[in-house]
């Protein structure tokens, strides 16, 4: 812990007397670059401190005691932290262990609620009577985690209506300083630079690495995340982001709320996900599939804190659509030419434009002159792309979007789906029973998205666009039966429910959190 201290004789008294063990570090202020160590001043055990300058005393030590000593403690540090500074939260402090390493100490029942806050510092009890809070934690690295985010927060609007206030929050760029909230800039960064991106990815999935990074780096940012999360002051918190564990529930343990809140993860990544996103500590943990199951257990979750519902899709993918040739009819296509849906991504990244020429060639029979399929293309928000592709002389039926809304139509339309590895387009393909050609990946955690689709016979992974555009003019020929077959794996597959089953059980953590709080007031501090 390190903090300002100046105390008077009852405070030296119980420190004395709480059996503490000190681990010592320096303390730094780069402000006015005082520099102080008090190794020399806890060995001799007097409780004097170092003095700066300006007369201050300042203390950098780790206590661990008995619980209700420690209670006590803690209630004359709040004091002593309130008499000396507002520099350093209390909020940011692990009691109970070192700074670094130990994933938390592991488990919430090791530590107990701060019950030292004045009553000057305590918000109003939380009132039964409104609408129970949900807060989704998520970061712009990709457009995955926030999809998923909104396909949550949607599914509670459409299943409680008004009984649920839901907002979603990008803690990392809305709640943390300067360099931190530049983390969604530097991952878009990475992943175009392959060899940064899998360096990153790969020396920080030892456990001991990333817990003592989040660890470090939860000194620098636990006050404002703290002041983001209790803003909102939720019934039940929801992370759809692999950062959004540690740091969170360190905060929430150090204000004596973890056991309070309800939190949950939701893990968007079908196979191959980076260890950050286990915590020990979380409430309920949902996998979207058997094998983040077992990587689950494996990382030291218990079976109990995990469910397997599948990933959270636009809740619009689990109702029954028109019949296909109605639809074909509303969007403008041809209603009996199948039809191949070439996606980019919500910014139309990718070889969509050189895919989009081969399949241009390869849909058109030279020998009869006709075309032997059709074209959708989905643009995103690349307005540049659109005009190109649609200055093409295309030989065949085409479709050029740009960002649309009714996804779930343009794909109930088509016959198969040409995209890269992100685990929401292929979710949403297997919902819709679309066989898949995968067309690349980000290296880490989308590498298990390919070998998931096809292992699992529901389609084929190439990054050749002329091959690409040769695979689905023989899934449209002589290669119709293995089309068929990979669309009945990819059906199977699927899970529209998902998102449904995993707003319930939420929705379950956070009525059972408020029947708790009917017999002890909770106060956000």
């Amino acid at each position: 812990m390190e903090t300002s201290l100046r105390y008077g004789a009852d405070e030296k008294q119980l420190l004395l007397h709480a059996k503490e063990t000190f681990k010592v570090q320096e303390y730094s202020n780069l402000g006015n670059k005082e520099n102080l160590n008090i190794q020399g001043a806890l060995r001799r055990r007097n409780h004097r401190g170092w003095k700066t300058q300006d007369g201050r005393f300042f203390a950098t030590l780790t206590v661990g005691c008995a619980p209700r000593r420690r209670a006590r403690l803690v209630e004359a540090l709040n004091r002593l932290i309130r008499r000396g500074t507002e520099r350093v939260p209390l909020g940011g402090v692990p009691f109970g262990g070192a700074l670094l390493g130990r994933d938390d100490i592991s488990r919430g029942h090791d530590y107990l609620p701060y019950e030292a806050i004045g009553d000057e510092d305590k918000g109003s009890p939380v009132d039964p009577g409104r609408p129970k809070k949900v807060l989704i934690l998520m970061s712009d690295t990709g457009g995955g985690h926030r999809a998923s985010a909104e396909a949550i927060k949607a599914t509670f609007e459409l299943e409680f209506g008004a009984e649920y206030d839901v907002a979603v929050v990008d803690l990392w760029q809305d709640h943390t300083p300067w360099p931190f909230n530049q983390v969604p800039k530097t991952y878009s960064f990475m992943v175009k630079h392959e060899t940064l991106w899998k360096l990153a990815y790969h020396t920080t999935t030892p456990r001991f690495i990333h817990q003592s990074q989040m660890a470090a780096t939860s000194t620098f940012i636990a006050r404002e995340v703290a002041k983001g999360l209790l803003k909102y002051q939720p019934d039940v918190i929801v992370s759809v982001h692999p950062l959004m564990q540690h740091v969170p529930i360190r905060v929430l343990r150090a204000r004596g709320l973890l056991n309070k809140i309800p939190f949950t993860t939701v893990i968007t990544d079908l196979s191959t996900c980076h260890p950050t996103w286990f915590h020990r500590s979380v409430t309920m943990c949902f996998c979207p599939t058997k094998d983040v199951e077992q990587r689950a257990l494996k990382a030291g979750l218990k079976p109990s804190q995990i469910r397997v519902h599948g990933l959270p899709i636009r809740p619009g993918f689990g109702k029954p659509t028109k019949p296909k040739g109605e639809l074909r009819q509303d969007l403008g296509m041809n209603e009996d030419l199948p039809a191949v849906l070439l996606m980019g991504g919500g910014e139309g990244m990718g070889p969509v434009e050189s895919t989009a020429r081969a399949l241009l060639d390869e849909l058109y029979d030279k020998t009869t002159e006709k075309p032997i399929g059709q074209l959708v293309v989905i643009c995103g928000r690349n307005k540049k792309l659109v005009k190109t592709l649609k200055s093409l002389d295309w030989k065949c039926p085409v479709q050029i979007q740009g960002f649309v809304t009714n996804m779930v139509d343009w794909m109930a339309a088509c016959d198969c789906v040409i995209s890269k590895a992100g685990p929401g387009t292929i979710a949403e393909a297997m919902i819709r029973g679309l066989p898949m050609v995968l067309s690349s990946f980000i290296a880490g955690q989308e590498v298990g998205n390919v070998s998931f689709v096809v292992e699992n016979g529901a389609g084929k992974y190439c990054d050749k666009p002329k091959e690409i555009a040769r695979s689905v003019a023989e899934w449209f020929g002589p290669k119709a039966a293995e089309l068929q077959r990979m669309a009945e794996n990819a059906k199977k597959l699927g899970r529209p429910d998902a998102v449904f089953k995993i707003v319930h059980d939420i929705a379950k953590l956070a009525r059972h959190k408020l029947n708790v709080q009917n017999t002890q007031k909770l106060v956000y501090t």
